[in-house]
């Protein structure tokens, strides 16, 4: 579904990804974890090519993202992606948030747009929610409709770049839980977190990533319970 070759990212001379390669399929959940500046946002922020990759290709379901000739917008239809920090539009209410994109991009008239999102938000429980703007929300709630904007466009794999970093501990679980109900439902998923119980829990496969490389990926048994690399086990000492 997605294969990564040979990424490469520099930002001028801080050459962030060196040489990745990673072929995600489909119905996978991937964790990727590691220490904080190991380049873990920005590969997942290439994948969808929000960050341009300095070197090397991303095949998505076929088509090279890379390639000029390609219509991206088309092919990011499909690609979910959640931030750290929500990125709600504050001056629109929760139902408007999420069915923007919808008309806009996938052309929708107002009542089916209404519809599809109605039905995200009952998803993420969140239905009673749909009028109130986002300084309503607690920063669980905020994170749980950018899941359902995402959600509503019906993508074929979804991207989180830290998404329970910028919650309060207590909203944590909330945001968790509805991540593993998603992969119980077969959403193929490429999660960059810090937590490493949900990666145990919910991963097919890990990957740890550090100075721009993955140093090690495994299935989460083996990768937390008996990593190789000296600096695998250097950061899971501190961190398990």
């Amino acid at each position: 579904m997605l294969d990564v070759i040979n990424l490469e990212k520099s930002f001028g001379k801080l050459h962030v990804l060196r040489g990745i390669n990673v072929t995600i399929k489909k119905g996978e959940v991937v964790c990727v974890i590691g220490p904080s500046g190991g380049g873990k946002s920005t590969f997942i922020r290439c994948l969808n090519l929000l960050e341009k990759p300095t070197g090397g290709d991303i095949i998505f379901e076929g088509v090279s993202l890379m390639n000029k000739k390609v219509n991206l917008d088309e092919h990011r239809k499909k690609i979910g992606m959640v931030f750290q920090h929500f990125n709600l539009f504050a001056n629109k209410n929760v139902l408007n948030n999420i069915t923007l994109a919808l008309m806009k991009v996938k052309k929708m008239k107002r009542e089916e747009a209404d519809e599809v999102a109605m039905k995200m938000l009952k998803r993420v429980g969140l239905e009673e929610k749909a009028r109130q703007f986002p300084s309503q929300l607690s920063g669980g709630q905020k994170q749980r409709v950018a899941i359902a904007r995402s959600l509503a466009m019906n993508p074929d794999i979804m991207l989180f770049d830290e998404p329970t970093s910028a919650l309060d501990p207590e909203m944590v679980g909330e945001v968790l839980s509805l991540m593993k109900e998603l992969a119980k439902d077969g959403m193929t998923m490429v999660v960059v977190t810090h937590e490493i119980g949900f990666a145990r829990e919910v991963a097919d496969r890990i990957l740890f990533l550090d100075q721009g490389v993955i140093l090690e990926e495994n299935s989460p048994d083996e990768l937390l319970n008996h990593p190789v690399h000296e600096r695998t086990k250097d950061f899971l000492s501190k961190v398990l």
